[in-house]
C-alpha cells in the first residue's frame, strides 16, 4: 500500500518584474516648509520645480524620464557621431522600418519636433485635422498653422466609470459627419490622426477593428491615416489582451498590422522608444521627402541625426526592440493596474479601466466644492505636492480649456483630471502604493483644499509656464 506524504495543489503563479535594477538613485528628502517655499518660488506651477525638491515620486510625465535596459547602454557604446551617414543612424532607421514598414524615415529630437516639421509643411488655415484626441503639443502645432483640430473620440471616453475596453476608439459616425461638413465648407482634410494610446482620454487604447474600419472610411475620401505612435506598443498589448483574434499573435505582429493601415506616423521615442531623447517621422509617399527634408534640416539638423547624438539614436534603435518584449509590457501594464487598484481601495475617483502609462484622478469629483474656473486639477496637484512631495500633472481646463485674452476661462474641459504618469523601469509597487495612500489622506479633508487662479497666463500651452496662486 502506498502512502501519499505530500498533496500538490494548483498554485496560481506569482507575477514578478522580469528585470532587476543594477543602479540605484537616492531620492531627496524634503520637508513641508521646504516644499512650501519651493512651490511659492515656482509660481505654484509644478513644471517650475527643481527635481531636488521632489521626494515622494515624480509622475509629471513618462516622457524621457525612465530607465534604460543594459542592452541599450551597451549599444550606446557603439555610437557613431559622424554628421552624415553614421552607422548609428542606419540602425535607428532600420529599427523603425522593421516595425512600421514605412520606407521613409526622418529623425527628429522629439515628438513635438515631428509635429512641427510635418504640420508646418502640410497644414494651413483652410485645413481641418481629425483625431480621436489631439494631445497638448499636437493641438498647439495644428492651431499654430491656423488649421482646426477636431477630437472625435467615442462618447464612452468621457465616462470615467465605463468599462469599455477601447475607450480610445474614434467615433466613425462623427468622422463621416466631419468629412461631409468640411467638404460642404470647402475645407481640406490632409490627414486623420489616431493617438495611440489616447493620452488626453486617459491613456486608453484603440482597437484594431476600429483602426481598420477608420482606414476603410478614410480611403473612400482619399484621406491619409496618420498614427501618433508615442505609445504604440502599449496599445498593441491591450489589443492582444482584449481583442478577439489577437491573443496568439506577438506584439511585433500586431504592431506591423497596426502600422499597415497608416500612410504616415510621428513618434516621440521618449515613450515607447524607452529613450531619454529622440523621435521620428515615417511616411509612404516618396513625394513627401522633398517637402519635409528641408524642414528637418532647417529646424533639427541634418537628416542623418535630426537633433540627436549617435548615443541617442542607438538607445532608440535598441529600445524599439526591447519594447516589443511581452514580459516587459505585461509588467508595465500590471504596475499601472496595481496603482489603479490601490486608488480604488481608497475610493479615489479615477478613469477606468486604467490605461497603459498613467493613472488619471478625477479632481472634479475629488474636490466637488471647486468650480472649473478654480482649476481643481491644479489645486489637487499642488496640495498633494505640499503634503507628500509627489509631483503630478494637471490635465483639465488649464491644459485643454479655452481662455480669453485676459486669461478668463471661456470653455472648460469636459473633465478636470490629474495625471500620474509612471516612468519606465524606475518605480516599484511600494512607490505606487505610497502615492495612492497620500491621495487617500488628502481625500479625508479634501474640502479644505483651496481653488487656484492665474497670476500670469501665456497664450500658448499655458500649463508649461503659467504662474498661479490660491484663491483667497
Amino acid at each position: 500500500m502506498s502512502t501519499n506524504l505530500f498533496v500538490c495543489k494548483q498554485v496560481k503563479p506569482i507575477s514578478f518584474r522580469p528585470f532587476v535594477s543594477k543602479v540605484s538613485h537616492l531620492i531627496p528628502t524634503t520637508t513641508y516648509e521646504k516644499r512650501k517655499t519651493a512651490l511659492e518660488r515656482a509660481g505654484y506651477n509644478l513644471f517650475n520645480l527643481p527635481s531636488t525638491m521632489i521626494s515622494g515620486g515624480d509622475y509629471l510625465t513618462d516622457s524621457g524620464t525612465g530607465g534604460l535596459f543594459d542592452t541599450q547602454r551597451s549599444m550606446m557604446e557603439l555610437h557613431d557621431e559622424s554628421y552624415a551617414g553614421s552607422t548609428s543612424y542606419q540602425r535607428f532607421e532600420d529599427s523603425f522600418k522593421a516595425i512600421t514598414g514605412m520606407p521613409n524615415i526622418l529623425p527628429v529630437h522629439q515628438g513635438r519636433a515631428a509635429e512641427k516639421v510635418l504640420f508646418s509643411s502640410l497644414l494651413n488655415e483652410n485645413c481641418v485635422v481629425l483625431s480621436n484626441s489631439l494631445f497638448d503639443t499636437t493641438r498647439a502645432h495644428v492651431e499654430n498653422t491656423k488649421a482646426k483640430g477636431l477630437d472625435l473620440v467615442i462618447d464612452e471616453c468621457y465616462n470615467i466609470e465605463s468599462s469599455h475596453p477601447f475607450k480610445g476608439n474614434i467615433d466613425l459616425n462623427k468622422v463621416k459627419k466631419a468629412i461631409e461638413d468640411a467638404n460642404t465648407n470647402g475645407k481640406k482634410i490632409p490627414f486623420c490622426v489616431m493617438t495611440l494610446t489616447n493620452n488626453t482620454g486617459g491613456g486608453q487604447p484603440a482597437s484594431m477593428q476600429n483602426i481598420r474600419e477608420l482606414k476603410s472610411l478614410l480611403d473612400q475620401y482619399k484621406i491619409p491615416l496618420m498614427i501618433d505612435a508615442c505609445r504604440f506598443a502599449e496599445n498593441c498589448y491591450f489589443i492582444k489582451q482584449r481583442e478577439p483574434g489577437y491573443g496568439n499573435k506577438s506584439i511585433e505582429e500586431i504592431a506591423k498590422e497596426l502600422f499597415s493601415y497608416a500612410e504616415c506616423f510621428t513618434m516621440s521615442a521618449k515613450k515607447d522608444g524607452i529613450a531619454h531623447m529622440g523621435g521620428a517621422i515615417g511616411f509612404r509617399n516618396p513625394e513627401w521627402m522633398d517637402l519635409l527634408k528641408p524642414a528637418v534640416i532647417l529646424n533639427e539638423g541634418f537628416i542623418n541625426y535630426g537633433g540627436m547624438s549617435g548615443r541617442d539614436m542607438e538607445a532608440v534603435a535598441q529600445g524599439l526592440k526591447e519594447v516589443l518584449n511581452e514580459d516587459y509590457l505585461r509588467t508595465r501594464i500590471e504596475d499601472t493596474a496595481y496603482f489603479a487598484d490601490q486608488c480604488k481601495k481608497y475610493n479615489i475617483p479615477i478613469i477606468t479601466p486604467p490605461g497603459g502609462h498613467a493613472i488619471y484622478v478625477d479632481a472634479g469629483k475629488l474636490l466637488p466644492h471647486l468650480k472649473s474656473e478654480e482649476f481643481p486639477g491644479q489645486a489637487l496637484a499642488c496640495e498633494l505636492y505640499l503634503r507628500s512631495g509627489i509631483r503630478s500633472c494637471e490635465m483639465g481646463s488649464i491644459m485643454f480649456g479655452s481662455f480669453d485674452e485676459q486669461g478668463n476661462l471661456v470653455k472648460p474641459h469636459k473633465r478636470e483630471l490629474v495625471r500620474f504618469a509612471i516612468p519606465r523601469l524606475v518605480y516599484n509597487r511600494e512607490h505606487l502604493k505610497y502615492a495612492a495612500q497620500q491621495l487617500a489622506l488628502l481625500k479625508q479633508d479634501a474640502f479644505r483644499v483651496k481653488g487656484m487662479k492665474f497670476v500670469s497666463h501665456p497664450k500658448v500651452l499655458p500649463h508649461f509656464s503659467a504662474t498661479f496662486n490660491f484663491v483667497n
